[in-house]
């Protein structure tokens, strides 16, 4: 087993693919291909899982990805202590669902960590794909949220994925509207109140489940109901068609502005927000700051 190996398998994670991998690492994919395959054999363990749709991490790879971490990062403290070699890039990657706090998280993280060269990944995706980043360690950490309705589905996918929910915070729902929706000076909206406007949710894709949804109430009938993909595009149609989403009430107006805002939801449902990390493995240096840093950007909201 070499360091170059690890090197290797590291870089393929990363990527989700061989071919990708061999383009960064400027090797042919075959030469990459025989070094894993020779790792495989020496230890005994299949790291990667082949198929037709790709390659991804087994369950003894995901385990043997973290010891690899550990030690290149190690080696690269040697080389930088002792031989005065240049720091490497920084990687770290986070999976979100669509909250400005966890972007404002991001920022303080890079403006507090970053070095010359850096290579951070912020994914806002879908929710089953955040629990497969941070399972398959393409993100150290992901964002999303457990309550009552999606907590039984969600929970047994963590167990499964060896993963571990750190709770946030705990709100109330409220709606997102522009600031020009009839509804906006009201102090509390209800349900009934809202049938009328177009009700807008981030799809989900293949796994269009509703305990998938990023949204609560996700089993409600809507006369109007638009999917986006973006936060930018919801946005876009809160203000262009009076529609409006059902959050967590907390926005950020640096990344959002003044024309959204929230205003609570009648009804008693809870929204536990939280992040997720593998059970066993420790959190990176950046992982601790970035767990840090949501906190320091949720408090002065929640306040």
């Amino acid at each position: 087993m070499t360091l170059q190996q690890l090197k290797y398998v590291i870089e393929v994670a990363n990527r989700g693919s061989i071919n990708e991998a061999a383009k960064r690492l400027f090797i042919s994919q075959p030469s990459l291909s025989n070094a894993i395959r020779e790792l495989e054999e020496e230890i005994q363990i299949a790291i990667f899982e082949r198929s037709n749709k790709g390659i991804s991490l087994s369950k003894e790879g995901v385990e043997f990805l973290s010891y690899a971490r550990q030690v290149v990062e190690q080696a690269e403290l040697l080389e930088s202590r002792y031989l005065n070699a240049k720091p490497s890039s920084q990687h770290f990657s986070v999976s979100t669902q669509h909250y400005a706090f966890a972007v404002n998280a991001f920022v303080s993280l890079v403006s507090e960590y970053g070095q010359d060269e850096y290579e951070l990944a912020l994914r806002e995706t879908k929710t089953y794909e955040i629990i497969e980043d941070v399972k398959n360690l393409r993100s150290e950490i992901g964002i999303l949220y457990l309550n009552e309705f999606n907590g039984k589905v969600i929970n047994k996918l963590l167990k499964s994925g060896n993963l571990q929910f750190n709770s946030l915070f705990i709100a109330k729902p409220h709606i997102f509207i522009s600031i020009k929706n009839p509804l906006a000076k009201q102090s509390i909206v209800t349900i009934d109140q809202l049938q009328n406007y177009p009700y807008l949710s981030f799809d989900q894709g293949e796994y269009n489940s509703f305990h998938f949804a990023e949204e609560i109430l996700s089993t409600m009938s809507h006369q109007k109901s638009i999917r986006v993909n973006d936060r930018a595009t919801l946005f876009n149609l809160l203000i262009g068609l009076n529609g409006y989403t059902i959050s967590t009430g907390v926005l950020s107006s640096d990344l959002n502005g003044n024309e959204i805002i929230p205003v609570p939801l009648d009804c008693d449902e809870t929204i536990n927000v939280g992040w997720i990390s593998h059970s066993h493995i420790p959190l990176s240096k950046l992982g601790a700051a970035y767990v840090a840093a949501l906190q320091q950007a949720i408090d002065p909201i929640l306040i």
